[in-house]
């Protein structure tokens, strides 16, 4: 017999090896995950839950997080609908530039969100020739709603586009294809056979984009001016309480913007849970 040894898989490691690894994983999650949060929380509540939401029923807070809401309700279905457009023309159509178009998918990633802010105040702003005209005409940009609005969709758009390319990829172009030949206009293409099949692909980018629109700071603190009760959203407002030492008011609204995240992953992880044969057989073709 060969003395040559067996190859063995790399999932048959030792016992030792396997606990060493998970206690890694676990340790550093508890680390860097849970402590921050339960510091925030505990914070938070260091005065009691009734100055907790007393602070957050402040006029200002309330305004931030109005406005982070209605930031995020409008940011994420318009990245949505530019990450369909964009996944759908890079997977099933061959153009010159397609390269290009995705470089600048991923723009939003290599640019800090800082330098983004500044770009749209210099294109935007009172000093610009289209700022001057929009203000003057009362569309003011900059140290607005609307400012606010094209920063974080700036830079939430990758999220949704960067799940749905891969998707697609994988899945080819053969039943678009048949659906055509059988004469199925394109819109209904979209809806009856795209869609179902990067519907999961689609909700874990509008999961991340969401979460990343109302946790936003650097762009838009630039294109926000920083206006108490105006144009202050949520992450903002929490610098500005922290730094005026309002620790139980700050640490109340990010105990509230991390409680808005989990909500958030709770909803996937039941979505997943509900649906997880189909999530199998969706991974499987």
């Amino acid at each position: 017999m060969s003395d040559i040894p067996v190859p063995r898989a790399a999932t048959e490691e030792s016992r030792i090896v396997r606990l060493v690894l998970i206690l890694l994983a676990v340790g550093g999650l508890a680390i860097l995950v849970a402590a921050p949060l339960i510091a925030v929380f505990a914070q938070a509540l260091s005065d009691g839950g009734r100055a907790a939401v007393a602070s957050l029923a402040q006029p200002d807070a309330w305004e931030a997080i109005r406005l982070t809401l209605i930031v995020a309700a409008v940011s994420v279905p318009v990245n949505a609908i530019f990450g369909i457009a964009a996944a759908w023309a890079i997977t099933k159509f061959d153009f010159p530039g397609k390269t290009v178009l995705i470089t600048l998918i991923d723009l939003p990633f290599s640019v800090s969100p800082v330098v983004a802010g500044l770009c749209f105040v210099l294109l935007f702003g009172s000093h610009s020739l289209l700022g001057s005209w929009l203000i003057g005409n009362g569309y003011p940009i900059v140290f607005a709603l609307p400012g606010i609005i094209l920063a974080t969709v700036f830079v939430t758009f990758p999220f949704v586009a960067r799940e749905l390319i891969p998707v697609m990829i994988e899945q080819g172009r053969a039943e678009e294809e048949a659906a055509l030949t059988l004469g199925a206009s394109g819109w209904r293409v979209l809806r009856t056979v795209t869609l179902p099949n990067i519907r999961w692909a689609l909700l874990y980018g509008v999961l991340l984009c969401n979460a990343r629109a109302m946790g936003e700071f650097g762009a838009v603190a630039v294109v926000s001016g920083k206006i108490r009760g105006e144009t202050a959203t949520m992450p903002i407002t929490i610098e500005m309480m922290y730094n005026e030492y309002l620790s139980v008011a700050a640490f109340s609204m990010a105990a509230l913007l991390a409680l808005l995240a989990l909500v958030t992953l709770a909803i996937k992880s039941l979505l997943e849970w509900r649906y997880a044969d189909q999530l199998a057989a969706t991974r499987r073709h």
